[in-house]
């Protein structure tokens, strides 16, 4: 579900011209999706989710960021650099949700991986699991929580080497009962 931001009309001073400019009332909604990550890798060339959850991205990559999850064409860049503070929390709020009633309860040792995160792998666990790709403008945390579940399903009806070779037996058995 996409965010609406709505900021107040401001007057601000821009210190390259050395002029205050007028930045008017507006209104973006914002959407973090696969498709979003995927418009900052691009131009960025680094994994967005690695960065945010390590706390490296600047200011000026996640206001760009939040240009990427802008749905409305065209929008004046000096929007994004004059969002008020309540605005942002409002906007990382909105990316730390859920998004989702579903919870996974780790066993074991499950270590999490230090495989670094990208669109296009994100791209091809959905392709794996054979989820559409309609849901790259799900909620990347409700995404990635889907390819998650499917993971874990798909692994837990595969059968094991002993399994296998049991079911092999037993097929055998019959064939030579058949005969």
């Amino acid at each position: 579900m996409p965010l609406e931001i709505k900021n107040e009309a401001i007057e601000a001073w821009d210190s390259v011209n050395n002029v205050f400019i007028q930045i008017p009332e507006s209104k973006i909604t914002i959407e973090h999706s696969l498709v979003s990550i995927e418009k900052w890798e691009a131009k960025w060339e680094k994994s967005f989710l690695y960065n945010l959850e390590n706390k490296q991205l600047s200011r000026i990559e996640f206001l760009d960021y939040i240009r990427c999850m802008t749905l409305e064409k065209n929008v004046d860049p000096n929007i994004y650099l004059y969002l008020s503070k309540s605005n942002i929390d409002k906007i990382i709020t909105y990316m730390n949700r859920k998004n989702t009633a579903s919870t996974i309860k780790r066993r074991g040792n499950n270590l999490p991986s230090r495989e670094i995160v990208t669109a296009e792998l994100i791209y091809y666990w959905m392709i794996t699991q054979g989820i559409p790709f309609e849901c790259k403008k799900w909620h990347i945390n409700r995404l990635m929580m889907l390819i998650a579940i499917c993971s874990i399903k798909n692994s837990n009806n595969k059968m094991s080497t002993s399994d296998i070779l049991e079911e092999n037996r037993r097929i055998s058995r019959a064939r030579r009962g058949a005969k």
